[in-house]
This record gives structure tokens, sequence and C-alpha cells, in this order.
């Protein structure tokens, strides 16, 4: 039993109030979120409420991160909208079931742990892209539908929307001022909703999305055919879906882990994302990953164990069976207000503070990513363009370190001792700083405050021992780690140092811990 109640995280530090007042928060808001996500994507309403209980269920028991919240979202949804349109829904059932299993893979390889090179600053763009992403969808909530065509309410029905927004961020702001005994996220829902209702206002409610009714997620396997043509074509789908929903949550568990002040175990949230997404393939729902403004959501109400999540899973079951009358008269504006409150909260305000002790490729990458994740809605691609120019510019400035203290001693022999690592960044600079021609007959390079970091800084040796010897010049290599000496090929016109004084770094190496 005691493993068991570890595994729920029900112990006496857990708050069960707080727990389940979140997690019943977290499932209102979660409802039309995913809704949305599924009509948006083109696939029938209950695929997306499907996807947000499993989801929600399995990473809740089995993630990594307590207090993170995963369901339907519109970061993998997107992905597939090319698949169900050009192949159909059973298509997208077996590319979301490969993309689980490829995320497995990548949590029982422990492959999780390379979200740490997420530097600072694309964290910054990435989040305050999101904040912008969430509050903008909140907008296209003042829309409504006239003889066919999208327009912007007006009027009445856009003083009645504005009021009930107002009031739901009104209550969210106070309430807490007043009492934290409840989330106030979930008060101003309740509010405006018994406002609504008793004074028989008319907006805009939850069912003018879709209905929420229906049954258990039926077992279902996707009806495609068994070939290597299928999986070429479901293969890229998956492999998008799956980086793009790992690297959602990983961040997101990044993001929480600050909050919190504790430390999430990212493998572990893979193969949960992952399995989460296998069952989906076979029990009728979309897939999905971490939703940081749900997540954000559960948080602010003061949930930080598993408990709130499983609430949050079973509340959104409960509702598709028996509870979608009521759910679906739960007045948007009250939605809508919470999400907006969400997307402040999430927006890095101190990213305005620091900017001008920023450095200035940090400040354009930042700006970088969140125009990305604004313009494409593509949090990966954003993410992934700004990890790539930041270690651009870090090799950039890494390349201008390297430095060399020249001197002659008594003996007649020049001496260089090398500062900063040696890469494919450095390799000209380094090159640069030898008077082969004009050097002594002996010269000792000692690289003890230096690293050999690749092949090309080997090369780059190689063609430096090989223009010593060819001027007939003897050259000393001192404290080079092992496998660089194996590694040169000029190595038998190396003069051998004492071992014994060398290091024992790996070039290039990847283990991390």
């Amino acid at each position: 039993m005691q493993p068991l109640l570890r595994l729920f995280d029900f112990s006496n530090k857990v708050d069960y109030k707080i727990e389940i007042l979140a997690g019943l928060t977290v499932a209102m808001t979660m409802i039309p979120e995913s809704l949305s996500f599924a009509i948006l994507a083109g696939f029938p309403p209950l695929v997306g409420l499907y996807a947000a209980f499993i989801m929600g269920l399995v990473t809740a028991v089995l993630g990594g991160r307590p207090g993170m919240v995963s369901g339907g979202a519109g970061a993998t949804a997107v992905v597939l909208i090319a698949l169900m349109q050009s192949h159909g829904l059973e298509y997208v059932f077996a590319a979301v079931a490969l993309a689980g299993v490829l995320q497995i893979l990548v949590g029982v390889f422990k492959l999780g742990k390379f979200i740490r090179l997420v530097p600072q600053p694309v964290m910054f763009g990435f989040v305050n892209g999101l904040a912008i992403i969430i509050f903008m969808s909140q907008i296209e909530q003042f829309k409504t539908v006239v003889n066919g065509e999208v327009t912007w309410l007006s009027g009445e029905p856009l003083y009645i929307m504005a009021g009930l927004v107002a009031l739901t961020i009104a209550i969210i702001v106070v309430l807490p001022k007043i009492t934290r005994a409840v989330p106030p996220s979930l008060v101003a829902i309740l509010i405006v909703f018994a406002i609504v209702f008793g004074f028989g206002i008319d907006t805009k409610i939850v069912k003018d999305i879709a209905s929420v009714s229906g049954g258990l997620p039926p077992f279902h396997i996707p009806e495609v055919p068994l070939s290597l043509e299928m999986l070429q074509v479901i293969f890229p789908y998956a492999l998008i879906m799956a980086g793009v929903g790992l690297t959602e949550s990983l961040l997101t568990i990044n993001l929480v882990d600050e909050i919190t002040g504790t430390r999430g175990n990212g493998n572990r949230e893979c193969v949960a994302q992952g399995s989460a997404n296998l069952l989906n393939g076979f029990f009728f729902g979309m897939g999905g990953c971490a939703m940081i403004a749900q997540t954000l959501v559960n948080l602010s109400a003061g949930a930080r164990a598993r408990l709130a999540g499983i609430v949050a899973a079973f509340t959104i079951l409960v509702i598709i069976l028996i509870g979608a009358p009521v759910i679906e008269r739960v007045p948007m504006a009250a939605l809508v207000g919470v999400m907006i409150m969400v997307a402040i909260g999430t927006f890095e305000w101190i990213s305005f503070k620091i900017i001008n002790k920023m450095p200035r490729h940090d400040v354009f990458v930042g700006i970088l990513v969140a125009v990305i994740t604004v313009w494409l809605h593509n949090l990966a691609l954003a993410v992934l363009i700004g990890v790539i120019i930041a270690a651009l510019v870090f090799a950039w400035e890494s390349a201008k370190r390297i430095r060399a203290r020249k001197y002659t001693d008594a003996s007649g022999v020049k001496h260089y001792e090398m500062y900063g690592p040696l890469f494919f960044g450095s390799v000209t600079a380094f090159t640069e700083k030898f008077d082969v021609q004009n050097d002594p007959e002996e010269v000792i390079i000692d690289f003890k405050e230096s690293r050999v970091a690749d092949m090309s800084g080997i090369e780059a040796l190689n063609k430096l021992t090989e223009r010593y010897h060819k001027a007939g010049k003897k050259l000393h290599l001192k404290h080079l780690s092992p496998d660089c000496l194996v590694l040169l090929k000029n190595a038998d016109e190396v003069i051998d140092v004492n071992i014994m004084e060398d290091p024992t770094y790996h070039i290039a190496s990847d283990k991390m811990d």
C-alpha cells in the first residue's frame, strides 16, 4: 500500500481541498480549449475531450512532474491538420500512436536531459510568445458567426461579454487579497455562471463551441494498411508531433521547477507522455502534451501534488458521461477571463526590466523566439531556431577567447601557453598565433589551461605539427589528453611528455549527468 500512496502523492503534505478544487478549475478551463483545438484540426469534438482525459490521467499518475497538467494541446493538434486533410482520421490515430512510441524511446534512452541545452533567452521568448498566443486566442471568443460569416461582436452582446470577462478578472485579482481558501479562478467561474443563469443573460456559452456529451473512450485499432507506404506517410507527422510534444512538455517542467523550487524527472515525463499518446491512438484521442496555461492555473490554485491532475481528468470524464448539460451552459466569458489572467501570469515581465542589462544577442534571440512562436504557432520550431542561434553566438564568442602567452626561456626554447578552448570556431585564431618560420629550433605548446574540444582542433594540431616538421624544428605538446595524442596523425613527430601530467578529459565528451 505504501508504494501506491507514494505514487499518487497521497501524504500528510497534500492539502486535499486545494488539490480537488484546483483539479475542478483546471477541468473547467481545459474543456473549451480541447474542444477548440479538435474543431480547428477537423476532428470530432469528443476526440479532443478523450485526449484531455487520457493525457491528463496517465501523465498525472506516471509523469515526472507533480503539479503539471497535460491534455489535448493545440501545439500537437496543429501538426496533424495536414494528415487529417490528406488521409483522414484513421491515419491520425496511427500517427499519434507512433509518436507515443517515439516519445517512450526518448525517455527509455534518457534523452530528455538535452532540454538543459535551452538557454534562458530562449525560455523568455518561448514563454512570452506562448502568453501572447493564449491572450490572442481569447480575443477570438469576441467573434460570432452571422449568416455563415465570422464577425466581431458588437452592441449589447459585446458589452455583456466584455463586462462578464472584466468581472471574472476582477474576482481573480481581488479574492486572493480576502482569502486563499479556494481557487479564485473556480470562484470566478461559479459566480459568473450564477449571474448569467440567474438573470437569464443571453451570452456565448460552451455549447456554442460544441457538444461535450458522449460515452467512455472506445477501444479502436486504427484502420490503416500495415505497409511500408503507410509508415512513410505517418512517420514524418509522428516524428514532428513527438518532438513538439516533448519540447513543450520538458520546457513546462523547467517552468514548474522554477515556480515550485523543486526538480522534475524529464525522462520519466517522456515515458508518461509517450504512454498517454500511445493509448490515445487506440482510444479515439487526438493526442497531446503538457499544457502550460492549465499548468499555471493549477499552480496558481495552490496544487503541488498529482491529485489535482487526477481530479481534473476524472472530472472531464464525468462531464462527458453525465455532466454535459450543466457544463455546456458555462459562459465562455468566465473561461476567457480565467485564460486572460493566465496569459498575464505567464508573460515574463521581468524580461522588460533586464533587457538593458542583457547582451544584445540574447535580446535578439528572445525576441526572435517570441515572434516565431506567435507567427507560426510552432513552439518546437521556435525553440529549435533559438537554440541554434544561441549556440552559434556562443561558439563565436568562445572563438574569441583563444589566446597564447609567449616567451623564450634561458635555453632558447619558445613557449606558447594556450588559454581557451580549441574547437572549430577558434581554429583560425589559434593557427595565426604561431610564427613557424621565425620560431627557434625547439618549441613547446602547453595546453594546461586549454582544451581540445573537437576534431577540428585535432586537425589544426596535425597541420601545425606538420608545418614545424617541414621547417625542421622540434615541437613539444604538453598537457594533451591521451585520446588527443592517439588521434594526432603526426604523433611520431611529437615529443612525448609525462602522461602523469596530462589531463583525463575526453574530446567532444557526451557524458552528461
